[in-house]
């Protein structure tokens, strides 16, 4: 299944795959993706965000506790292109806003797919990025998609918005390959594994990381194959028109 344009249809249209994918990502984590002390909250808000994927932890549990049929990876990820924040990641203009716990548990990761809403405006914008900002101080290990191409407020893609606030040397994205997936380890310093994909190249697993050097891959071909078949035909004719 490839990655459709949707460009193609309003914000409304989108919210509701959007919807659908966030949920299907919560279920494969729930079903076995995730080790046996950790779960996925979908419909929920950090720091921010949301309606995306919280994984969280049950504050008095053993790390990496066994249960399910999580595969834990502790080698680096293998991504087209990598970054890694000079010293421990602090902003230039720090805030000082601290994440919250959600009903007693602790936060150890987030996935966030982007909405055009994100970057409809400068002030949604920025929020969007002090708040991506606010998880990595605060050691949140964080999971970004976004399936729309650049603008003009993030000319060079969502991670250079971000990475620009620690970094003065930012990534450059390929004008070939404009939709960006990237995961973010943090440890004593943050790192970033970056994928790169255009409209009609296949989805790749991304990683998603519970710890440092400890991560599990997240199947984003699958769910959004899953999320994709939810859509009513009338739309999916508009977003991926057959052509002859």
């Amino acid at each position: 299944m490839p990655m459709h344009d949707w460009t193609r249809v309003e914000a409304g249209i989108y919210h509701a795959f959007h919807h659908e994918w966030i949920s299907e990502i919560g279920r494969a984590l729930n079903r076995g993706l995730l080790p046996g002390d950790y779960y996925a909250l979908p419909e929920q808000q950090a720091a921010g965000f949301g309606p995306d994927v919280l994984t969280l932890q049950d504050i008095t549990g053993e790390d990496f506790a066994s249960g399910g049929t999580a595969t834990l990876a502790r080698t680096k990820p293998k991504t087209t292109h990598y970054a890694q924040s000079p010293a421990e990641f602090h902003r230039r203009k720090k805030s000082s806003i601290a994440v919250r716990h959600v009903s007693g548990d602790r936060i150890v990761a987030m996935i966030e797919i982007v909405s055009p809403g994100n970057k409809n405006n400068t002030n949604a914008f920025n929020a969007f990025i002090q708040k991506a900002c606010e998880l990595l101080e605060h050691c949140i290990h964080l999971l970004l998609i976004d399936p729309f191409p650049p603008g003009r407020r993030d000319p060079q893609g969502i991670h250079t918005a971000i990475w620009s606030h620690v970094e003065d040397d930012p990534f450059s994205l390929p004008l070939e390959r404009p939709l960006t997936l990237v995961a973010y380890e943090c440890s004593l310093v943050t790192q970033a594994y970056i994928e790169t994909i255009a409209v009609g190249e296949s989805l790749p697993d991304m990683p998603l990381f519970l710890a440092a050097d400890a991560h599990i891959l997240i199947p984003l071909e699958a769910t959004y194959q899953a999320a994709w078949d939810t859509m009513p035909a009338r739309w999916q004719r508009v977003i991926a028109p057959v052509t002859k």
